[in-house]
């Protein structure tokens, strides 16, 4: 049976999309993220977790804008690449937001039509008694 993707390998299979140089392809993703999670996932599994698709497909979006990395000396080239996955992350980041924004649009919408008051929806969650025996 596949092993499940935890929480901290989405969050390093993102990390590695987000710093990706060359040619990005399901494949190489499932090549690369071998070495760093002891298993190989296939694209079906990276495909399933909406973060990790949405960050490929942020990432092949960026790459089709055609930015090529320059000619720089080594220290140069190493802050340029942490420019560019920085920026990379930040545009998969409000990519992302974007998509909150709009679930939670949807979810407003929903809520007044089905008559619930923005008091109900923010109304505090109840405590917790941790102390109880039930």
């Amino acid at each position: 049976m596949a092993k499940h993707l935890t929480a901290k390998d989405i969050n390093v299979i993102i990390n590695l999309i987000d710093s990706w140089e060359g040619k990005l392809t399901w494949d190489a993703v499932c090549n690369e993220v071998a070495g760093l999670i002891s298993t190989r996932p296939t694209r079906q599994t990276l495909y399933a977790h909406d973060r990790v698709k949405a960050a490929f497909v942020d990432k092949k979006a960026l790459q089709r804008t055609g930015r090529q990395p320059s000619k720089r000396p080594p220290s140069l080239a190493i802050a340029e690449q942490r420019i560019n996955r920085l920026e990379n992350e930040n545009y998969r980041l409000k990519a992302e937001n974007d998509r909150l924004l709009e679930r939670f649009i949807r979810w407003q919408y929903n809520a007044q039509k089905r008559g619930v008051s923005q008091e109900a929806l923010d109304a505090p969650l109840p405590r917790i008694d941790r102390d109880s025996m039930e």
